[in-house]
Formats: C-alpha cells, structure tokens, sequence
C-alpha cells in the first residue's frame, strides 16, 4: 500500500549532553518518510526554502521517497533549536523559525490524492483538513498533534478527530485534550471522539494502543546510550504506517505487529544525530531488534494456560 506523509521538512540545531550538532536534517515529514520508506513506497508533502541543500533531496530520493510533492519557496526552510538536559525527558526550545513554513499550504500532486495510508505529521489542524479535503477515500488516516494546537485550535482538532482512524498523541497531550489523568480514562474518551484507536508515546516508558479490541503495550526498548531524542516520536510513526503498508492488513493483529515496528524503529533512530542511524540501517539489523521486543516480554509459566 501507498503512504502519504505531510508535515515540516527542516534544518535543526540540537544540544544534548554528548554534543552538539548544527543544521542537521530534521523535521516530523522528514523523519517519518525515512523510516516508511523503508517498509514500503512513500510520497512526501512539505516545503523547503531556497536553503534546502541538494545533498539532502538526495539522501530522501536513496530512501525511495517521492518528492514530486516538495515545495520550494522563495526564502529559508523551516529552523529549529533546542537542548536537552541530563535527563532526556526535558528539551528545552532555544529558537523556532518557520520561515517558509509560515505560509505552507498543502498542495497534493494527483499522483498523491490515491494513497492508501496518510500520516497527517504535526502541523496546524486547518492544514490536516486541507490534506483530506484533496484525498481520495485513503484506508486509513493517522495524525499527530502538539500542545499548541490542542490549547489554540481545539475546535478544528476535534472536528479532524471525527475523519481519522488513528490518533498519535504522547501522555501529556492525551491529558490537556481530555482534561483527564488517568489515561484509561482519557483513552475511553478520545475514541468516543472518532479515532479507532489511540497510540500513547511514552518516551522511556513504551507505547501504549487502545482501541475497541483492547489495549496493547510495547516497552521501550532497553538502550545504554541515547544520542538524540529528535523525531523519535515521528520515527516510530513510520515505522507503524510503514509496516501496516508492507502487510496488506489493518486488523489487530497488523496494528500490534506495527507497534513492535515502529517501536523498533525510534529505537534506532535515537541511536545517533538525526537519519543518521537510520541511513545504516540494514534489514537484519530491524529483524534481530524486532525479535528483541518480542522477547522483552515472552515468558513461559505452565500454570498459565
């Protein structure tokens, strides 16, 4: 199946207590597409400035991502600073420039408006009705959001609620949406908005899926060193799309197997500055990591039937 991704192409500068690294190639379209692309063929809508280096439409065209749908605008790409802080939970924004992202309104190729799998990344909620407004009947749509927009642009938000089949959302923002802490709680009520199911980020803590089947948990995966927390969240939104794309299938069974996917994914991409870790990702390296969540909670007890 074919994957749609929308969302900010950008150049961002990251601090964490390793190192420093600026002008690394960012954003949620960017990091979500790389990993799709390594499941399945994916087609990517986002705008760049005049600035956007020729070494990096390369890199993303290796990956077999389609670039038909990538804008360039007269003026700088979206730019982006933060640090993170000992304990890698706490970023804190040193700049956010939007530049051309500023007036960025989707424009979809018609080659794009068939796909079969949409990721609406993190962008304004007017702008993710814009997406839809030009599909054509997608079998599933995923979406992101952010603080910002459930605080500034609730109403839009929750009418988007109402034509998604996933939402994607970490603890703190299923919280503000629902006025609720208790995240069963406040899963019950997100789906009563519309999505079919909710997947929880929760950083160190795993990945938490509810739906009508139930609820579904993958843990974090257990690693010594984490370079780079950017796109982490993005990363595994790939590799779940990417990995319902590369199956065919969108039953429970997919939808658990493409936590475990995506799971996999940002754990790797957490590994090292921005695609970096991703671009030396070899299959066999995803297979073994895979077996690894898979055994991260395998146990056999004969008194349990």
């Amino acid at each position: 199946m074919s994957i749609l991704v929308v969302g900010s192409v950008a150049y961002d500068d990251v601090e964490t207590p390793s190192a420093k690294r600026k002008r690394q190639l960012g954003g949620s379209a960017t990091y979500f597409a790389y990993a799709a692309a390594h499941f399945a063929p994916t087609r990517l809508v986002a705008v760049v400035g005049r600035d956007f280096e020729q070494e990096h439409v390369a890199l993303l065209r290796e990956r077999g991502v389609d670039l038909e749908g990538l804008e360039v605008a007269e003026g700088k790409s979206f730019a982006y600073g933060c640090r993170y802080e000992d304990d890698m939970n706490v970023r804190v924004t040193h700049f956010t420039d939007l530049n051309v992202f500023a007036d960025f309104h989707p424009k979809l190729p018609r080659s794009y408006r068939d796909s079969e799998l949409v990721f609406l990344a993190n962008i304004h909620p007017d702008l993710q009705h814009e997406v839809l407004d030009q599909m054509n009947r997608p079998r599933l749509v995923a979406c992101d959001t952010m603080n910002l927009w459930i605080e500034t642009a609730r109403e839009p938000l929750e009418r988007l609620l109402g034509r998604i089949d996933v939402l994607m959302i970490n603890d703190e923002e299923a919280r503000l949406l629902t006025g609720e802490r208790n995240l069963p709680r406040a899963a019950r009520r997100l789906l009563a908005m519309g999505p079919q199911r909710l997947v929880i980020k929760r950083g160190e803590y795993g990945v938490v899926m509810f739906s009508a089947d139930g609820v579904f948990t993958a843990p974090a995966y257990p690693l010594e060193d984490v370079f780079d927390p950017t796109g982490a969240g993005d990363t595994f939104a790939g590799g779940f799309i990417g990995s319902l794309a590369r199956s065919g299938a969108l039953d429970e069974a997919a939808m658990r197997r493409a936590v475990i996917h995506g799971s996999a994914m940002a754990s790797f991409a957490v590994e090292d500055f921005s695609l970096d870790r991703l671009v030396r990702l070899s299959d066999e390296e995803l297979r073994e990591r895979v077996r690894g969540f898979r055994d991260l909670s395998r146990f056999l007890d004969p008194e349990i039937e």
